[in-house]
């Protein structure tokens, strides 16, 4: 055999199995690579035909044992979401324990440019809502515009995202103040339509010192046209991040209650807020709290909580206890409300994790036995 001879077998063998490679799909770069042998006579044309035809078979083979399937569009974007499946063991009398679906959320983010960004996130638990749906225009890291529907920038609890929460169910106060379950607003599930200004600034060591938020709302709740007068809403939120894993701030909110039965016939009623939050976070261990004031009309509310958790198992296993109260009425005695939760999280990865919870509830006045155990599971992708 002819030393060319050798080299040429040699350099059609590495060919093929470049090109019949699993991990390596045949490409108009490979295409490139044959063309070139063939113009120094490495390889003949019969053979760059017959690699085709190989890889062209290994690609059709690929194809079909394959599982998972890319989405094509014009512009690159990220697609998420999570779903979170609960059972709740009531104790007072004439409750139903049981599962439910809690959340089935998709999470739609991406670019147009590097300055124009959007998001949609819908939830398909009970009936289909859009929950997210908004645009940004990022100028620079200290000053970020948004328009659409978003989180109200108002309390860390509220901004945080229900698959981080360490706790399953999020506390009183942020409940009743923050446009959840129990504000009078009703559930709008913490956001609003407006337009926001945000942006951080003053970074040390890449983290930045001070974090703003300021907005201009509605004051309606999520996918409604606010129809009831022209007077809109106020958020503002500032924090202070001086040490890694330490920050402290406060929120303001002033609005009105559009929806509720007014004190005044003809008119809104007042719906103002003031917060006030700090946190210590370590990889094992994290403590944090806030206080939340609000006045809906002429009643005064009120409450705090105290949340602190410590991974047993770095980064799997996690022990939390929360102490949340409540006062629905500091005009009125004997109404607050105090739950003690405790209990834990197994992270099985950074999607998949089973939460495990124990809520005893103390009601000033009248009290029944309402305490509940509550196992969430949540799966995302």
């Amino acid at each position: 055999m002819k030393i060319t001879t050798f080299f040429r077998a040699v350099i059609l063998t590495a060919v093929i199995l470049f090109l019949i490679s699993d991990r390596i799909l045949f490409s108009q770069s490979s295409n490139d690579i044959l063309n070139l042998l063939i113009a120094n006579k490495s390889i003949t044309q019969q053979q760059a035909d017959s690699i085709r035809a190989v890889a062209a078979l290994k690609q059709q083979e690929a194809d079909t044992n394959k599982k998972t399937f890319s989405l094509n569009a014009s512009r690159l974007f990220q697609l998420s979401g999570y779903t979170h499946v609960r059972y709740q063991r009531l104790e007072e009398s004439g409750k139903t324990s049981g599962f439910d679906i809690r959340r089935a959320r998709f999470d739609l983010k991406g670019s147009v440019t590097p300055f124009f960004g959007y998001r949609l996130q819908a939830d398909f638990a009970g009936s289909p809502k859009l929950i997210d749906a908004y645009t940004e225009i990022k100028i620079a890291d200290y000053f970020t515009i948004t328009a659409g529907q978003f989180k109200i920038p108002f309390s860390y609890e509220n901004l945080a995202s229900d698959n981080k929460m360490e706790v399953i169910d999020r506390s009183q106060v942020i409940e009743a103040l923050v446009a959840r379950g129990k504000d009078v607003l009703g559930n709008t599930i913490g956001r609003d339509i407006g337009i926001q200004a945000d942006g951080k600034f003053l970074k040390i060591n890449g983290a930045p010192l001070v974090e703003y938020s300021l907005a201009v709302l509605n004051g309606s709740g999520v996918n409604v046209a606010d129809t009831a007068n022209s007077n809109k809403d106020l958020a503002a939120r500032i924090v202070f991040a001086p040490l890694k894993g330490l920050y402290f701030g406060g929120s303001y909110y002033d609005g009105w209650d559009k929806v509720s039965k007014p004190d005044v016939a003809g008119k809104s009623q007042v719906r103002d807020r003031l917060g006030f939050e700090a946190g210590y976070v370590l990889p094992r261990f994290s403590v944090r709290g806030e206080y939340i004031a609000g006045k809906d009309g002429k009643t005064n509310k009120a409450g705090w909580y105290f949340m602190a958790g410590y991974f047993v198992i770095p980064q799997k296993l996690q022990f939390v206890v929360r102490y949340d109260t409540y006062d629905p009425n500091t005009g009125k005695s004997n109404d607050v409300t105090t739950n003690y939760a405790i209990g834990g999280n197994i992270n099985f990865n950074n999607r998949t994790r089973l939460q495990i919870f124990y809520t005893f509830r103390a009601e000033e006045g009248a009290s029944v036995n309402n305490n509940y155990l509550a196992v969430q599971y949540q799966v995302g992708f």
